[in-house]
């Protein structure tokens, strides 16, 4: 089994044709204003990991929502700044979100999913059901 990048936008047909990503999602790399953050998902014979790549953040800037095996990853932040002097006032304010989400295979325990930020990289571990995972070769005998 393996995640299945969804997006929250309409693809244009020639995104669709010439900008596919391995992950069968779309790339945006290529878009401006649509700061969508590079993600890595890793497999391992005991669980899947999600790393997420979103320096400048905290990790309450961050939520992570799990809906009928839909894993949904957003953030939104806020910046704003006033400046007055005499006879002047400037306010400058930025906005920033995203959203990724991902279909879960049955083969994650969703009641065990963790999720960790440090150094910018948001990781999300996402164990494997025991029946999912490599059981070692073992020798079976004949009666």
């Amino acid at each position: 089994m393996s995640l299945i990048k969804r997006t929250d936008r309409l693809p244009l047909i020639f995104d669709d044709i010439f900008n596919t990503d391995w992950f069968g999602g779309i790339t945006n790399e290529h878009k401006i204003g649509f700061n969508t953050p590079a993600v890595n998902v890793k497999e391992s014979d005991n669980d899947f990991i999600i790393e997420l790549a979103a320096p400048g953040l905290v990790k309450e800037d961050f939520n992570i929502e799990l809906d009928n095996d839909v894993l949904t990853i957003s953030s939104e932040t806020k910046n704003e700044t006033k400046d007055e002097k005499d006879n002047y006032t400037r306010k400058e304010f930025s906005y920033q979100t995203f959203k990724r989400s991902f279909n879960l295979p049955d083969t994650v325990n969703i009641a065990d999913i963790l999720a960790s930020y440090d150094n910018g990289v948001l990781l999300v571990k996402l164990p494997k059901k025991e029946e999912a995972k490599v059981q070692p070769k073992r020798l079976i005998e004949i009666s």
